[in-house]
């Protein structure tokens, strides 16, 4: 038997990893794996801050927050690994595999044992003075720290398993996993809670879960990835363009956060803790539409590096499509948003707050829907190989992010910071495409495809903020009118393609 057929790569398996059921199974399966969670959460929490009190669950939101944070200790190679592995199967080098797989998850053991006695050795300062744990707390929570340091080499290694199984495709494993998972770590606390309120009894529960899904995807890729079972290889030459590819992976995991999250520091320190809930409250609601984008773009990311390497024709079909599945609803959603956002502010909370969050949560939803359609650039350029480009890109915007940020709060409050966040999405979906032209090819037609409808959009959310003065009734006609006009250019145009093979699949059976 062929070395390739030994580690699963044979002819055909790039092509049979980018086929469009399996990418839109996969698709479904990851927007279950968020769902399902976010859903549990919404039961949970509430019985967990009771029965915790506000304090410990404090301490638990705060162990939530190290796990993610001293996860940046895989540097990336989690994905990294997901990227490099998902070409090879493009390019069918499947004997380099083995090596490449075992070293890359040695590797995530050693960053992982790192972190874990980082943490180990910071907890004392971060319970004692940096985090500012009640004393009646500290012993406790100093436990469930050291804890946690215990876990990092296994929640570590679990994102290299998973990145593993995402380059094959094998989403369904993935989320089938993830989801009981999930399930267990909102819902085992409730269990602890009649026998013991002590915050390391209940993450010691949470270390108990992360451990047994460590085995699970352990289990899964001894089982199903051909590659793990040819038995350990080392090489230290696979070593330096993983660490080089999660290096830069990691950077933009650094700098996104903080191009994410600081407007909401800077607006408490430049305005008042009044505005971050005017301000706050609209931005999650709007980032929610990024529901659909994660899954989308998560699927897309490997299946854009099989592709790259193998059938740039088919990465290009995978892209723009990619594109369309996030414009098609994305669009309806923004404008409903655009037009009526006073109102539903209104009926969610009061008059009061909408009358200071109305025209954020306008903005920052047009923000959201080019936020979104960017993820496409983002996963291809970085299925290309060239992480370092989407790194360069959030490092450089940083600067001029937190002076426009500074002018336009300074000058228009919460508004002016809205603006200023929407302006940096907008610029990185224009740099983001115009990069991702470059793989995509001169004659793509990256310009009709993508540049018109944007800037179709833009006119009529930019119409819709201008119609706010306007009656509920007459705003509520123009947005009929313009959905009925959408829905129509949608199915006429929009999904042509795929009407025709739906049209061709009823008459293959006789329908």
């Amino acid at each position: 038997m062929s070395q390739a057929k030994e580690t699963g790569v044979g002819t055909g398996e790039g092509i049979s990893l980018t086929g469009g059921r399996l990418l839109a199974r996969n698709t479904l399966w990851s927007l279950a794996g968020q769902a399902a969670p976010f859903a549990v959460a919404l039961v949970t929490i509430p019985p967990l801050v009771r029965g915790l009190g506000t304090e410990r669950f404090g301490v638990l939101t705060l162990t939530w927050v190290l796990v993610g944070y001293f996860g940046l200790f895989d540097l990336g190679l989690g994905r990294a690994l997901t990227q490099v592995v998902a070409g090879q199967l493009g390019s069918e080098r499947g004997s380099e595999l083995p090596a490449l797989v075992w070293t890359s998850l040695l590797l995530l053991l050693g960053l992982g044992s790192l972190g874990g006695l980082a943490l180990f050795g910071l907890s004392p300062l971060l319970v004692s003075r940096v985090l500012d744990v009640p004393a009646a707390l500290q012993t406790e929570t100093l436990h469930a720290f050291y804890l946690l340091a215990a876990a990092i080499p296994f929640v570590i290694t679990t994102a290299g398993l998973a990145g593993l199984l995402a380059a094959y495709q094998r989403f369904r494993v993935v989320n089938a996993i993830r989801i009981p998972t999930s399930i267990y770590s909102y819902a085992a606390p409730l269990v602890v809670l009649p026998f013991s309120q002590r915050i390391s009894d209940v993450v010691a529960i949470l270390v108990l879960g992360r451990i047994l899904g460590w085995g699970a995807h352990l289990v899964v890729c001894l089982r199903g990835i051909p590659a793990m079972r040819e038995g350990f290889h080392f090489d230290r030459s696979v070593m330096a363009p993983l660490i080089r590819s999660g290096g830069w992976m990691t950077v933009s995991n650094v700098v996104s956060p903080l191009l994410t999250y600081l407007d909401r520091f800077l607006i408490g320190a430049w305005v008042s803790l009044s505005a971050v809930a005017w301000y706050a409250t609209p931005y999650e609601v709007a980032t929610k539409l990024s529901i659909f984008a994660g899954p989308i773009a998560s699927v897309l990311f490997p299946a854009f590096a099989t592709s790259f390497v193998r059938d740039p024709d088919r990465m290009r079909l995978l892209f723009f499509r990619g594109v369309k599945y996030l414009m098609l609803p994305l669009f309806p959603a923004v404008l409903v948003i655009v037009m009526l956002a006073r109102e539903g502010l209104t009926l969610w909370l009061d008059a009061d707050f909408a009358s200071h969050s109305a025209l954020v949560l306008q903005i920052l939803s047009v923000g959201v829907f080019f936020n979104c359609i960017t993820q496409m650039p983002f996963a291809l350029i970085q299925g290309a190989g060239r992480a370092d480009l989407t790194a360069f890109l959030h490092v450089i915007q940083l600067p001029p992010y937190l002076a426009a940020l500074w002018w336009l709060t300074r000058h228009f409050g919460i508004e002016g910071a809205a603006l200023a966040w929407f302006g940096r999405v907008t610029l990185d979906c224009v740099c983001q495409f115009a990069w991702a032209r470059q793989f995509l090819g001169q004659d793509s037609g990256l310009a009709r495809r993508v540049t018109l409808p944007c800037l179709i959009s833009t006119v009529v959310f930019g119409l819709g903020i201008a119609l706010q003065p306007a009656s509920v009734a007459l705003r509520a006609l123009a947005l009929i009118a313009v959905l009925c006009a959408y829905a129509f250019a949608a199915w006429s145009w929009g999904l042509r393609a795929e009407r025709r093979i739906l049209r061709e699949a009823l008459l293959a059976r006789g329908i």
